[in-house]
C-alpha cells in the first residue's frame, strides 16, 4: 500500500485505473477500503483513476492527535491532490468526508474540477450535535460495546427501514458490522469524534464556485435529507438527487443509484 509523507503524518492510500484522477475521501473512522466494493469499480469501468485515502489515524495512516480539526483533513486532502492525483482533480466524500470536501471547495478551489458529497450538511442541528456528544462521552468513558449491541445499534443508525425489512439482508449487515466493530478506544479512532459540523456554514458555503453534485439518502438519520437539501440550495448551481431507500451507508445500500449519479454528473449528463 503506497503512502506519502504529510509533516510527521504518513498518509496510505490505494488507486486503479488509468484516466482522470478521483479522490474518495471516507467517513468517520472508516478506511479508503469502503469504496472498493462499489465505486472504485464503478469508476474504473468509466475510465477514471480512483485514488482511495485512508485518513490519518485510520487503517495504516497516522497517527492522530487529540485535537484533530476539518484544517488537519483537508491540508492531507490538498497534499494527496497535488502529490498523488498530480494536480487538480474531482472528488467524493462522505459524511465527515464531505465536510473535508466542502471546506477544501472554501480554501482551494482551484484543485477540485467537479465535487460530489454525500450524506452532508451545512449546520449543526440540536440531534446531529446530541449523537457527536454521546460518542465523546462513550470513548471519554472507555466504554466497549458487546460486538452483537454494536452491529445492531450501529444498524439501526445508518442502515435504511427497506435493508433491514429482509431478512437476508439484515443479516449479512448484522454479520459485517459484527466482524467490525466500533474502538473509540483506537486513539485515532477516537480523534475523529471531533471533527463535526459544529457552526453555520451556509454563509461560507455561499462562496463555492465548483461544480457540485449533492447526494442525499432518504433514510438517513446522521444526515437527513433535509439538511442535503439545504447544502445544495446554499452552494450556487450545485445539483441535488436523493436516493431511496438508503441510510447513512447508502453508498453501499444502493450502489447502484449512487454510482448512476456520480457518473452522470461527470459526464455532465
Amino acid at each position: 500500500m503506497p503512502a506519502i509523507g504529510v509533516g510527521d503524518i504518513t498518509l496510505h492510500y490505494e488507486e486503479s485505473g488509468r484516466g482522470a484522477p478521483v479522490l474518495l475521501i471516507p467517513g468517520t473512522a472508516a478506511s479508503g477500503r469502503s469504496w472498493w466494493l462499489h465505486q472504485v469499480p464503478a469508476l474504473v469501468g468509466a475510465g477514471y483513476r480512483a485514488i482511495t485515502l485512508d485518513n490519518r489515524g485510520v487503517g495504516r495512516s497516522g497517527p492522530a492527535a487529540p485535537g484533530l480539526t476539518v484544517g488537519d483533513l483537508v491540508a492531507d486532502t490538498i497534499a494527496m491532490i497535488e502529490r498523488v492525483a498530480g494536480g487538480p482533480c474531482r472528488l467524493i466524500g462522505t459524511s465527515m468526508g464531505a465536510y473535508v470536501v466542502q471546506e477544501l471547495l472554501l480554501v482551494r478551489p482551484e484543485l477540485v474540477s467537479q465535487a460530489v458529497l454525500m450524506a452532508g450538511r451545512a449546520r449543526p442541528d440540536a440531534m446531529s450535535q446530541a449523537v457527536a456528544a454521546a460518542d465523546r462521552v462513550m470513548a471519554a468513558a472507555g466504554v466497549a460495546l458487546p460486538p452483537e449491541y454494536d452491529a445492531v445499534n450501529r444498524a439501526l443508525q445508518n442502515l435504511s427501514p427497506r435493508t433491514l425489512e429482509d431478512p437476508e439482508s439484515a443479516q449479512d449487515w448484522l454479520d459485517i458490522l459484527e466482524m467490525s466493530p466500533t474502538d473509540w478506544a483506537d486513539p485515532g479512532q477516537r480523534a475523529h469524534l471531533g471533527v463535526v459540523v459544529d457552526t453555520d456554514r451556509r454563509p461560507a458555503y455561499q462562496a463555492i464556485r465548483v461544480p457540485t453534485l449533492v447526494l442525499s439518502f432518504a433514510d438517513d438519520l446522521i444526515a437527513p435529507e433535509a439538511r442535503g437539501r439545504e447544502l445544495a440550495d446554499t452552494i450556487p448551481e450545485s445539483r441535488y438527487v436523493r436516493i431511496a431507500d438508503a441510510g447513512h451507508y447508502g453508498y453501499l445500500e444502493q450502489p447502484a443509484a449512487v454510482n448512476d449519479a456520480i457518473l452522470g454528473f461527470f459526464a455532465g449528463a
